[in-house]
């Protein structure tokens, strides 16, 4: 058996999920305008380990959600999953956000397009297909009425960006599903059971967010 905890820290919604090879045992989320991620983060991982009456040493890994997106909220999640990591000598797991994003919609066809709030006009962006494979590179995109016309397909848009999207994104292919705002760990318990059969870990010691732009202080 495979006990996976996951952490979804990278918008505004503090997310942590307790995974048993792949399906999801329990989560726990909230989303606040504040980010209360500090004094959440440690309170849910408690608390998905009780309810499942397992220990820190029932743990086979930790996954946590890498960016882009927030630069606090990263760097919140990743220090308490390395720490985790370095203290059971499991391994860590990084998994796409955008991808974690994208898997909460579920499509036949079509391109799903996840979004991520970057301020003003700008979001972190990529393009996935039905099937969540990105076909195209993660990319801030300052929005304008030009952006995406490329994609004749049906065009899914998700995340926390819809009202500022809708000003500009009007083609007829264009479909908003505003109910689908944030990242949640629920979505990664596939992902990162997936990635650990296949080995694929990251250096505990050495890894960082993917924060795709440079922190720069709000003047």
């Amino acid at each position: 058996m495979t006990y996976i905890l996951n952490i979804e820290t990278a918008t505004k919604n503090c997310s942590v999920a307790l995974a048993k090879d792949g399906e999801i045992l329990f989560c726990e989320e909230i989303a606040e305008e504040g980010y209360s991620h500090a004094e959440k983060l440690h309170v849910f991982i408690q608390s998905v380990l009780e309810k499942a009456s397992l220990s820190f040493k029932d743990l086979s890994a930790v996954a946590v959600s890498q960016g882009p997106g927030s630069y606090t909220g990263l760097r919140i999640g990743v220090s308490s999953a390395k720490g985790l990591c370095l203290a059971l000598s499991i391994p860590l797991i990084a998994v796409d956000t955008l991808q974690v994003l994208a898997a909460q919609v579920k499509v036949n066809s079509g391109l799903i397009v996840p979004m991520i709030d970057a301020r003003r006009m700008e979001v972190y962006t990529a393009v996935f297909d039905a099937h969540l494979q990105k076909l195209s590179d993660i990319k801030p995109e300052i929005l304008t009425e030009n952006s995406f016309q490329d994609l004749q397909e049906t065009v899914y848009f998700i995340g926390d960006c819809a009202e500022k999207a809708k000003t500009v994104l009007k083609k007829e292919n264009f479909i908003f599903l505003e109910k689908v705002i944030y990242p949640s760990a629920r979505e990664m318990a596939l992902l990162s059971f997936n990635l650990f059969q296949q080995n694929k870990v990251e250096s505990v010691a050495y890894f960082e967010p993917f924060y795709l732009k440079e922190f720069r202080f709000a003047k």
